[in-house]
Formats: C-alpha cells, sequence, structure tokens
C-alpha cells in the first residue's frame, strides 16, 4: 500500500508544472536575482545597487580592463606593469601617425594627419614580411630571454619609425627609407608578439591566462586609439612641419622605450634561463637565501644577460662540447658523476657547463651549485682536483632537496632550463 501511494505521489508530482528555480545573491552593495529560465539558461538581474556613482565607474572599469578578482588573481607588479604599457601604447600610435605622415611627405605627397593613419595599414607590408620572417628563426632566444628581446623589439620599432620621421629630408631614398624602416618595424612585431605569453604567464596567479591575455588587449585597444588621437593633434599643429617632427619624434621614442624597459622590470618571470639560475644559486651561497621571482625582478641585466657571477661560480651555459672539454676530460668527469646530467670544465676565466639534452631545471641547478662550492673551496689553483669536486658535490647534495622545495614553494618552474639556442649533448 505504501509502494502505491508513493508512486502516485511520483506520478502527480510529475504532472504539475514545476515553478522557476530563483534566489537572490547580495555581494558589495548589489542585489542580483538569479533565475534558472525553462531552456535551463541563467537569467541574472540587478535589482538593488546602494554603490556611489563613481564607485560603479571604477567597478565597471576594472572589469573591463582588469582580470576578474584583481588584485588577486595576479603576481605582484601587475599594476605597474599595466600603467606603463597604457603610455607605452599611447606613444607608439601617436609616432606612428608623425612617422607615416613623414613618409608620404617624402613620396611627394601633401596628406592631411587623417590620411596618414589610413595609409600606415598599406605601408607595413612588403619588406616588413622580410622582416617577421627572419625574426622567427630566433624563437628560441626569447624563450630564453623574453624581457630583453621585448625591449629589442621596441628599439627596432623606434628604430623604423625614426627612419620614416627623417625620409623627407631625403625624397630621393624613399623606398630605401621605407622599406628599411618597414623591415625593422616587421622584426619588431614578431619579437613582441613571441614574447607576449611568457609576460603574460608570470602574471597568471590562479590559472587565469585567457583572462590577462583577453584585458590586456582591451588596454592595448584602448591606448591605441588615444594615442593616435593624440598623433593626429600633432600632427596637424606643432608636427605638421619637419622641425616640429625632429622634435617630437625623439622625445616621443624615448618616453616609448622607457615605458617598456619598466614593464619589463615590473615583469616576475618565474622559469630558469642562464641569469635567473646564477642569481638564484649566488643568493642562496652567499646568504641561504632563495629569492622569489618578484625578488629577482628588477635585478635582471635586460642588455646584458649573459654577464658572469663570481658569486654562483662564473658559470657560461651554451658552448658546443668539443669547444668546452678534451676527451679524456670528459670520460673522467662523467665517471666522477656518472648520474649528472651535465659536465664542468674550468678555464682561466669561467667554468663551462654543457648539459645533456634532455637536462631539467634542477639538473642545471646541480651543476650551477656544484661549481659554486667548488669556487669557495678550491685554492688559488685554476683546475680543481677531484677531491674538491667531490666535496662540492656532496655539498651540493646535502642541501638540494630543501633548495628544490623552497624554490618551488617561491613559484620557480623548476622542470625545464631555457637555454636559448645553448648547445647540448647526448651521452
Amino acid at each position: 500500500m505504501d509502494f502505491l501511494n508513493k508512486f502516485n505521489v511520483r506520478k502527480d508530482a510529475e504532472k504539475s508544472p514545476s515553478g522557476p528555480v530563483s534566489w537572490i545573491e547580495i555581494s558589495e552593495s548589489v542585489s542580483r536575482r538569479c533565475q534558472f529560465q525553462p531552456d535551463g539558461q541563467l537569467s541574472v538581474k540587478i535589482i538593488d545597487d546602494s554603490r556611489p556613482a563613481i564607485q560603479r565607474v571604477v567597478d565597471s572599469f576594472l572589469s573591463t580592463f582588469f582580470p576578474s578578482g584583481y588584485p588577486y588573481s595576479v603576481n605582484e607588479g601587475y599594476l605597474r606593469y599595466t600603467q606603463f604599457r597604457a603610455l607605452q601604447h599611447v606613444t607608439s600610435a601617436a609616432l606612428s601617425v608623425l612617422s607615416t605622415q613623414s613618409l608620404l611627405f617624402a613620396a611627394g605627397l601633401r596628406p592631411t594627419a587623417a590620411q596618414a593613419t589610413v595609409v600606415s595599414w598599406v605601408l607595413k607590408d612588403g619588406m616588413q614580411h622580410v622582416g617577421k620572417l627572419i625574426c622567427s628563426n630566433l624563437g628560441t632566444r626569447m624563450d630564453s630571454e623574453p624581457k630583453r628581446w621585448r625591449v629589442i623589439a621596441d628599439v627596432l620599432y623606434d628604430f623604423g619609425a625614426g627612419l620614416e620621421v627623417i625620409s623627407p629630408l631625403c625624397p630621393h631614398l624613399f623606398l630605401q627609407m621605407a622599406g628599411l624602416g618597414n623591415f625593422a618595424k616587421g622584426m619588431a612585431v614578431v619579437a613582441a608578439r613571441a614574447t607576449r605569453l611568457p609576460i603574460y604567464s608570470s602574471f597568471a596567479k590562479e590559472g587565469n591566462l585567457s583572462d590577462l591575455f583577453a584585458k590586456g588587449e582591451a588596454i592595448s585597444t584602448l591606448f591605441n586609439v588615444v594615442g593616435i588621437g593624440a598623433g593626429l593633434q600633432l600632427a596637424s599643429t606643432i608636427c605638421s612641419s619637419i622641425q616640429g617632427k625632429l622634435v617630437a619624434a625623439p622625445l616621443l621614442s624615448i618616453v616609448h622605450v622607457y615605458c617598456v624597459v619598466e614593464q619589463m622590470r615590473a615583469t616576475p618571470i618565474n622559469t630558469l634561463n642562464p641569469q635567473r639560475t646564477a642569481m638564484i644559486v649566488a643568493d642562496f651561497v652567499k646568504s641561504g637565501r632563495i629569492p622569489s621571482p618578484a625578488d629577482l625582478r628588477y635585478h635582471e641585466d635586460l642588455v646584458f644577460p649573459g654577464r658572469l657571477i663570481e658569486d654562483a661560480g662564473s658559470v657560461k651555459v651554451g658552448r658546443a662540447l668539443h669547444e668546452v672539454i678534451k676527451p679524456s676530460r670528459l670520460v673522467e668527469m662523467k665517471q666522477m658523476f656518472p648520474e649528472e646530467k651535465f659536465v664542468l670544465n674550468q678555464t682561466h676565466k669561467w667554468v663551462d657547463m654543457v648539459l645533456e639534452h634532455d637536462a631539467s631545471g634542477e639538473d642545471a641547478l646541480r651543476g650551477w651549485l656544484v661549481a659554486a662550492y667548488t669556487a669557495n673551496i678550491k685554492g688559488p689553483s685554476h683546475e680543481p682536483t677531484a677531491s674538491v669536486l667531490l666535496e662540492a658535490y656532496e655539498k651540493m647534495n646535502d642541501v638540494f632537496t630543501p633548495f628544490v622545495s623552497e624554490l618551488q614553494a617561491k613559484g620557480w618552474h623548476t622542470d625545464r632550463f631555457l637555454d636559448g639556442v645553448g648547445s647540448r649533448f647526448a651521452w
């Protein structure tokens, strides 16, 4: 009897239409009514918003141009990076308008400021594509040093724009100036795009790389429009003559490059490359402290990243194995450290380290620590003895496990080592 009653109740429930499921959510002075529609779609309607008008504008701006959950969803330095990126796009777009107008003057035309912005899209072809093809072969170098190549990209862009600005001074060389300028710009475009992903990845804190990328493009679009407007104003006023452009263009270029440098200084790249690995090892050997990516960002050398760091053993990575070590010495090293994926060889000025083809970031760290401890232990002789190397190796093994654990806890990726076009070997 109970079974029949339950069956009837269930049958009646299936016959009766179910009402829409809805609820009210309250968050930060905003009340929203959420309701599932018959087709399964969720509709959200604001029923009460007690925020002041200025706060609504600020929240709307943040939701459009900053990733969801900001500032807790990004790593340290994102705001400073974004501020200088916005100014960079303004100066870049303004400089582009002035350089295009100069090209048209050099070609014998007398364009208005508005025409310069339209024709700039046509002038990007030709030699620019050649520059793109050449720069595409440098991708591995950009993986290793994205900051350096991002700065190089904007220097190349400004070089190309500078050639276009001065082209009216030598109209008989119009084709050469325009071609070389667009060639430099083509290389700049590839380098800037190739380095964008590792830079965004360094700020992603909660797997929100796509959100960061989308909001970054929104900022680029907004401030490019602002820069075009500023360029139009300059082109029709103080920069309508070549003399005005020769004053304004260098100033815009200086501000442009300065903004890019400050962006890169604010970016906490968390992958291991030769420079960052040497800085980490030097800090650890000297003070026992392990720096985070945010700690190192302002100490990276963006111009000469290959400088030797004495406290880290003056290690140089990437030379070919046959240039670094004699066969007899190679056999001796492999017998001494049979399980390791690195080879070390002392020269008068530095220590060469060559990695096996499948070596990871941890393998590079092990070799670097051995080199650093060897430099601290050995006497004035240039060539360390086998006993010194073994002592340094044992010291590295004693500290390596907690060392790597703390590195990973600080946010470093130790699973790979980005040495650019460095030579490796198979044993």
